[in-house]
């Protein structure tokens, strides 16, 4: 997460900082509170300056919570588990619905990718692939049941879901598509398969939002970030991620070399093509999800700054239809109402 520029912070979310710095005694009440760039959910991010000792970051939700049963909690526990780096839970106020994290900079792998040689970035991209091969077969020995997160999975339901959210925020919402009955059924017929296809795979732990702006670099180390949703799902979710970011360009050859260090180290056991079926079957549901969250974005939060990745998600998207030809009936349903993958 990094810095927004300086502007003013709502009242609510100001007063609920500052009864928080007044229950925990981390910083003064007067510490400077930098808002941060956040995710795409409710909630909100503050760094806190303290005037001695470390700045930490604040995660404000929109409500109150149970830490008990707070998924953020519960995944950073067992992601620790795991030897995965998380940042650490400082403190929280179930009340005021606040989190205090380790502040773990400003450099995630996005911002990396800018910044350094391509041997970096490669070197940084092999252990994200291996700690996605980590969080898979050691998620396979710790799951218990009952706790989260292996009691929420990927399922037709969910996956189609997502595909009828790209359907209603980013073709109707934001490109202003109108559907008929038939163009509508179609398209929902064509995400029936896809969503079918993609649940019937075996299921493992997922990170579900495992990308370059959810990986920080902080003393040379990789953590791991924005975990809060983790649920089983196929082999591929993570990994699909990851190569076919929306926040990223990557090359197909380096894709394909780390799709086999995927494959050298992973406890999946598929043949290499039957894998890339899997992992195309993702990556286009997985780019659709990504478009009804930057329509939704757009057109219902106001929020702009998503525009900008739309291009190249859109980009993958065709990139996967020319290599898969047995989708194109899916193709051709969206194709009307999405020219770019025609």
């Amino acid at each position: 997460m990094t810095q927004q520029p300086s502007q003013p912070v709502n009242e609510p979310w100001r007063n609920r900082v500052k009864q928080f710095l007044e229950q925990s005694q981390l910083a003064d009440i007067g510490a400077p509170t930098v808002p941060l760039t956040g995710d795409a959910s409710n909630r909100r991010y503050f760094r806190v300056i303290p005037r001695s000792g470390e700045s930490f970051v604040l995660a404000l939700y929109d409500k109150s919570f149970k830490s008990e049963t707070l998924s953020f909690i519960k995944v950073a526990s067992l992601l620790e588990q795991m030897e995965v780096l998380v940042p650490e839970v400082l403190e929280h106020a179930a009340d005021l619905g606040v989190l205090a994290l380790q502040d773990l900079g400003d450099v995630t792998l996005q911002a990396h990718l800018g910044t350094s040689s391509t041997n970096d970035h490669l070197a940084v991209y092999r252990e994200a692939v291996d700690l996605i091969t980590v969080i898979q077969r050691k998620g396979l020995a710790m799951a218990a049941p009952g706790v989260l997160p292996f009691t929420v999975n990927f399922d037709v339901k969910k996956f189609m879901w997502e595909l009828n959210y790209f359907a209603e925020h980013f073709l109707e919402g934001y490109r202003g598509v109108t559907l008929n009955d038939e163009a509508r059924r179609g398209i929902s017929q064509e995400f029936q398969n896809l969503s079918e296809e993609l649940a019937n795979e075996p299921q493992v732990l997922c990170h579900r939002d495992y990308h370059s702006r959810n990986l920080m670099l902080h003393n040379e180390r990789l953590y791991v970030i924005d975990f809060q949703d983790a649920r089983l799902g196929p082999a591929t979710y993570d990994l699909v991620s990851l190569l076919r970011d929306s926040y990223a360009d990557l090359k197909e050859e380096t894709i394909e070399d780390l799709i086999d260090r995927f494959l050298a180290n992973t406890h999946v056991s598929l043949p290499a093509d039957k894998f890339r079926r899997q992992f195309d079957a993702m990556a286009l549901q997985r780019n659709l999800k990504a478009l009804g969250t930057f329509g939704y974005q757009t057109s219902i939060r106001r929020n702009p700054v998503y525009i900008q990745y739309i291009p190249r998600t859109i980009h993958y998207l065709r990139r996967t239809f020319d290599r898969n030809p047995r989708f194109d009936s899916l193709r051709g349903a969206l194709a009307p109402f999405l020219q770019e993958i025609g």
